[in-house]
């Protein structure tokens, strides 16, 4: 996401994975009625349609929200119903959006609605070569920082919509916004505990762009891809081990046994050393505790934003303790860089689990994808 989500993120060195609260698998999928959207993996929204209109619901859109968020979606000729003062109303299809994540961004592009973006928190942190082009064009503005933006600027761009995301209650700046009318969605995609379900997320933004046929076929074609490599992993007879993250100060950060980093490490043929662990955060562990741990771990896998080894040395010495240190066998996702420095596997990796699956299978067995070479990930020397 931006400025602190994406430290936090690098912090983990690991996945997207951090803030991973809940888990929801393919077991429990969610068949609704004809009338509602078909949601399979993910636990974050639902919604149904009636006269027209979508009813869209947010639940436990930030870490600890004690309440659903509500959305009437009501296309552009049709009357306002009465409604709660809770509920937010926003017009469809949406045509000019102002987002907040770069991991919104890939599902404008997926959906064709690249040229919907009027907005965004520094732009420097895109990567996407078409959504590029439109800010190198000046169509896209800078609003500032991606939770407190320029109200000025906001308004003066007249978004049918704000997407954002929210880490705490503090909603502030947007309810600000709110007020002058402009209503925000908040995508909490994140909190998603497994791979599927947060790329299920495009079908949200399907119903904003009355695009539900496509979102769905993008969903469909991503879905099929991811099971259909796991499969490929799921009866390799060695799992190799591996260990994840690197030590900041005193403290190693790790992500949790039921994280959604962990359960790509498991869908890859990957023996995690912290499978066993319940959490579906992460871990805050001493480096002493790590090495004894996983001192002959196979893999690394990521490794914060180091470049190379003889980086990581410099950094901490310790970490030639390691044996996939010494042996090579450290990757991180730094393969793909854009423009102007965004890191496209934070862009791109939510919406496509399907990729980051391949790499991590491409590490742990090499050759059993046939021409799958890595797409985010790359080994450091």
């Amino acid at each position: 996401m931006m400025t602190k989500f994406k430290y936090l993120l690098f912090l983990s060195g690991f996945l997207l994975i951090l803030f991973s609260c809940r888990q929801e698998t393919p077991d429990s999928a969610k068949m609704l009625s004809a009338d509602s959207l078909t949601v399979q993996y993910a636990s974050g929204f639902s919604a149904f349609r009636e006269n027209g209109a979508w009813h869209l619901t947010i639940h436990s859109p930030f870490p600890g929200a004690r309440r659903d968020f509500s959305y009437l979606l009501i296309p552009d000729d049709q009357p306002v119903p009465d409604h709660p003062a809770t509920t937010q109303v926003i017009r469809t299809p949406v045509s000019r959006l102002i987002a907040t994540s770069t991991t919104h961004i890939p599902i404008l592009d997926y959906l064709d609605k690249t040229n919907s973006l009027v907005g965004f928190p520094n732009p420097d942190y895109i990567s996407s070569p078409a959504m590029r082009k439109r800010i190198d064009e000046g169509a896209v503005t800078n609003i500032g920082i991606d939770q407190a933006p320029d109200p000025e600027t906001v308004i003066s761009l007249q978004p049918d919509l704000i997407m954002a995301y929210s880490m705490t209650s503090d909603l502030g700046e947007l309810e600000r916004l709110r007020r002058a009318g402009i209503p925000y969605l908040l995508n909490a995609d994140y909190l998603e505990g497994h791979p599927l379900g947060r790329a299920e997320w495009i079908k949200v933004a399907g119903l904003l762009f009355n695009s539900e046929e496509t979102a769905d076929s993008v969903f469909n074609s991503i879905e099929s891809a991811y099971l259909e490599i796991a499969s490929a992993a799921a009866g390799v007879p060695e799992k190799p081990s591996a260990l994840s993250g690197v030590v900041y100060g005193d403290t190693w950060f790790m992500p949790g046994g039921r994280n959604y980093g962990a359960t790509l490490m498991k869908d890859a043929g990957i023996n995690y050393l912290w499978s066993e662990n319940e959490s579906s955060g992460f871990l805050e562990l001493s480096f002493e505790a790590v090495l004894e741990k996983a001192r002959e771990a196979d893999l690394w896998i990521g490794a914060a934003s180091f470049k190379t080894l003889d980086e990581m040395a410099a950094a901490e010495s310790r970490y030639q303790s390691f044996k996939a240190f010494r042996e090579g066998q450290v990757f991180n996702y730094n393969k793909r860089i854009g423009a102007t420095g965004g890191n496209e596997y934070l862009e791109l990796g939510y919406l496509r689990p399907d990729l980051i699956l391949g790499d991590l299978i491409e590490m742990a067995h090499p050759g059993l994808i046939p021409e799958q070479p890595m797409y985010f990930y790359q080994r450091l020397e």
